[in-house]
């Protein structure tokens, strides 16, 4: 039986779909102004897993994966100026020209991550109509009202709300601009269409004036269009609980009379070094920056590590980076690939053979344990664990048995394949490129440490001869006060 936490409630619930063979899964996407960061990878490879796993929990249910793109009307809060076009104004390009290249940046990070592609990735800009039919449906209704071109909605019509996030509408009374105090009616009151300012470059035509979605709006019309009124699986980042899920459920609901989402599942923030990451602190690290090696992380992250880092943390905890943290799951992710790539080299031998009993008894007993962690609200850790279990087990009888039978190998490869590869995707047809490419940095590692102690030794010529030689081959090792980097070139 599998259980959620759902933040509705804030408690374990099972997770029952509302249509039989059909679950509907929505998740905020990203605002597409910069280049994804290492927030975004926790966020989009938890919920990737979450929906691997309900596809592999649920094989006879249609898993519909709905992730959006914001590309308009997500306003910074302190200056109410949308992001999108902000980028747009610093870098001189047109705001589709700001979209495209960051939403292709987006989807070849996720793609280096093996994160699966939605089913439907809509953008905001492309729902405009749909935003303000549900406009007009809550002004109709009586939950909302027009100000001079910008519609907001009102929260002392629905009784409810605060009921998600635990916070009232108090809450945000502080945060709210002078600005925009005067203009609604209670400070709460959220925009859900906001006029155009004539340099408002993105804009549209509606009933109340030229204008643009609110951020909010965005999400409900774009979830109910292909989901339905009522979503199974709703997601985002906890610092998406208040206000912006808050107001999705007062708009939705109002505007329906049902419930928008029956679980809310929300994922942990990342530190860096125990700190918040930000610009300001000089920690923010973009997905390609650690890739590269162009970060506070000092050395190049490959993107499966990384994977397989994110995913030794459950979702919902915060996720804590550091060198040595990831230096601990590259050595824990080198071991499964290291063993996958032996049982590849050793399978398509000859001779079928019979799967001994105590290869069967441990593949049917890893399955049953595996499923048990990730039934428990997608324990991804308590997955990894039995993941390494049955490495070290499986290694142990290879050792044990040089010779063991075709259809053993096969159970175990196929094993490999279904745990680590189609639920927690760390498992894939170029694992054993993944485990030589682990071995090939171990190496450089090694020689930069001979390295090391040849110029304590006052070699230097010796010294220069390694690095010149790994910088033949691709390898640029760079002196710093702490020892010596290295990246691919």
């Amino acid at each position: 039986m599998l259980k959620v936490y759902n933040s509705l409630g804030r408690e374990l619930q099972e997770f029952k779909p509302l249509h039989e063979g059909f679950v509907g899964v929505y998740v905020c996407g990203p605002t597409v102004y910069g280049h994804s960061h290492l927030g975004h990878a926790k966020s989009y490879i938890s919920f990737d897993v979450v929906v691997r796993y309900l596809r592999h929990r649920f094989p006879d249910c249609r898993v519909r994966y709905v992730q959006n793109i914001t590309d308009v009307g997500h306003l910074l809060e302190d200056v109410g100026e949308d992001r999108v076009l902000k980028k747009a104004r610093e870098t001189g390009l047109q705001p589709m020209e700001v979209v495209e290249e960051f939403t292709r940046s987006y989807f070849e990070d996720m793609d280096a991550l093996n994160v699966q592609r939605p089913d439907i990735s809509p953008r905001a800009s492309g729902h405009v109509p749909e935003q303000i039919k549900l406009v007009r449906t809550l002004l109709d209704r009586g939950h909302a009202y027009e100000v001079d071109g910008s519609v907001y909605f009102d929260v002392s019509s629905f009784p409810e709300y605060g009921r998600l996030s635990g916070r009232s509408a108090q809450d945000v009374t502080e945060a709210v601009r002078v600005e925009e105090r005067e203009e609604k009616r209670r400070p709460a009151d959220f925009a859900i269409w906001k006029r155009a300012e004539p340099a408002h470059i993105m804009r549209w035509s509606s009933p109340w004036g030229e204008g643009f979605p609110g951020w909010h709006a965005e999400c409900s019309a774009m979830s109910m269009k292909y989901l339905g009124e009522t979503v199974d699986i709703h997601g985002g980042g906890l610092d998406n609980i208040f206000p912006h899920h808050e107001d999705e459920v007062a708009q939705s609901e109002a505007a329906t009379g049902r419930p928008f989402a029956r679980y809310w599942l929300h994922n942990g923030m990342v530190t860096v070094n125990g700190q918040k990451m930000s610009k300001s602190l000089g920690n923010y690290i973009t997905i390609k920056d650690a890739f590269s090696g162009d970060s506070p992380l000092g050395k190049p992250v490959r993107p499966m590590v990384l994977r397989y880092f994110i995913l030794t943390s459950h979702y919902r905890s915060p996720m804590d980076i550091s060198v040595e943290a990831l230096d601990a799951a590259e050595k824990g992710l080198e071991r499964i690939e290291t063993t996958v790539a032996r049982v590849r080299r050793m399978t398509g031998g000859a001779g079928q053979g019979d799967v001994p009993d105590e290869v069967a008894a441990l593949v049917e007993d890893t399955r049953t344990k595996f499923l048990a962690e990730m039934d428990n609200d997608f324990n991804t850790a308590g997955a990894l664990g039995v993941l390494s279990t049955f490495t070290r087990e499986a290694n142990r009888l290879l050792d044990e048995q040089p010779d063991m039978p075709q259809a053993a190998l096969q159970a175990m490869d196929a094993l490999y394949d279904e745990l680590g590869g189609q639920v927690l995707g760390i498992v894939t047809a170029e694992t054993a490129q993944g485990a030589s490419a682990g071995i090939e940095a171990g190496l450089i590692e090694a020689m930069l440490d001979v390295r090391e102690e040849l110029r304590k030794a006052k070699q230097f010529e010796l010294a220069d001869r390694i690095r010149d030689r790994l910088g033949e081959l691709g390898v640029e090792v760079k002196d710093g006060p702490d020892g010596a980097a290295w990246q691919w070139k």
